[in-house]
C-alpha cells in the first residue's frame, strides 16, 4: 500500500487498535494523564505506537467509568496529539474510531 496512516481511538474502552498491535493494550491519554497528574507530563512516545504495517495508533481513553465526560477526554487527547506534532505531513491518511452515543463535550 505504501500509504502513512494513523488511528485514533476515541472510546473510552481503548480498545480501537488492539487487533492492529497483535492484541496488546495500549496506554491511554486519559490514563497516563491521570497516573502522572496532567497531560503536560506525557510524552509522545507514552502513547503513540506503531503497530501492524506501520500504522502509527494512540487512544484517548476517558473518564473513570460513571465519572466525567468521555468526549472531553477525546478532546484533551486529541489537543495533545496536535501539540506534540503527532499530526506530521507524512501522514496520507488519520482516521477517527469515534464512540457513537457521546452526548457531552
Amino acid at each position: 500500500m505504501g500509504k502513512k496512516i494513523m488511528i485514533v481511538g476515541c472510546d473510552p474502552k481503548a480498545d480501537s487498535t488492539r487487533l492492529i498491535l497483535h492484541s496488546k493494550a495500549q496506554n491511554t491519554v486519559m490514563d497516563l494523564a491521570r497516573e502522572r497528574g496532567t497531560v503536560e507530563d506525557l510524552e509522545l512516545e507514552d502513547v503513540l505506537i506503531e503497530g501492524y504495517g506501520g500504522i502509527r495508533c494512540a487512544e484517548s481513553g476517558g473518564p473513570e467509568p460513571g465519572v466525567g465526560c468521555a468526549g472531553r477526554g477525546v478532546i484533551t487527547a486529541i489537543n495533545f496529539l496536535e501539540e506534540q506534532g503527532a499530526y506530521t505531513p507524512d501522514l496520507d491518511y488519520v482516521f477517527y474510531d469515534v464512540l457513537g452515543d457521546v452526548v457531552c463535550g
